[in-house]
């Protein structure tokens, strides 16, 4: 018997969660929930948006005791931890998401709620903290440390012992130096070439990355 589980968030990313849950067959999505009332009713990946976050209390009367965030991240992932935080406040369990065809070492330690897609290849001895995304064909390296929060996007490489901080984002195609750490809530942009230290709060890009701004750093 599948383990019943509501989505949090109706995007494009709970489109990918649905077809890896669907190929695993460990879990049964029984409805999403989206605050976007204009949303209601309809269908995603033959999924029906239910409704917003007040269903959740219903649908934990009726059994469902499970959730993943649907919502994924383009640089401020803030929105995807809180809704995390709330939803694991209202005593819901976030199930960990893995491909098929994803590759990660035995002596990989995964957090909770992790989304892990196709292609990925997470080497020995890295820890993924809470509510983390490793993209489509992202490489984590070995020793690699990344926080609660953390998107690694489609196709970014992370050397040997990369440490990167909570909430934030590694963006595509990027590729950080063995040893390099990322602080938190830190933006690398795009094709960046990481090849010193990056400060929490900060967005840094090009090759090699240099700073170009600052990102919405995390309410204290």
């Amino acid at each position: 018997m599948r383990i019943p589980v509501v989505g949090i968030g109706a995007g494009g990313h709970s489109k990918a969660i649905i077809e890896i849950l669907n190929e695993n067959g460990a879990y049964e999505v029984v409805g999403l929930l989206d605050p976007k009332v204009g949303l209601h009713g309809q269908n995603i990946s033959d999924i029906e948006i239910l409704g917003g976050d007040e269903l959740l209390s219903e649908l934990k009367k009726k059994g469902v005791e499970h959730f993943f965030v649907g919502l994924g991240g383009a640089g401020d992932n803030r929105p995807r931890q809180r809704l995390f935080d709330e939803v694991v406040s209202a005593e819901f369990k976030p199930i960990n998401v893995v491909h098929l065809r994803a590759i990660i070492s035995p002596s990989v330690a995964l957090g909770l709620g992790v989304t892990i897609m196709a292609g990925a290849v997470i080497n020995a001895d890295s820890r993924l903290g809470d509510n983390v995304i490793v993209n489509t064909g992202a490489i984590i390296e070995h020793d690699c440390v990344i926080g609660d929060h953390v998107h690694v996007a489609t196709g970014a490489q992370l050397a040997g012992t990369v440490e990167v901080g909570e909430g934030a984002h590694i963006g595509a195609g990027s590729v950080i130096k063995q040893g390099i750490s990322i602080g938190r809530n830190a933006i690398v942009g795009a094709g960046a070439a990481v090849v010193k230290d990056v400060a929490d709060g900060t967005i840094v890009a090009g090759v090699p990355a240099s700073v170009i701004g600052e990102s919405k750093d995390r309410e204290k």
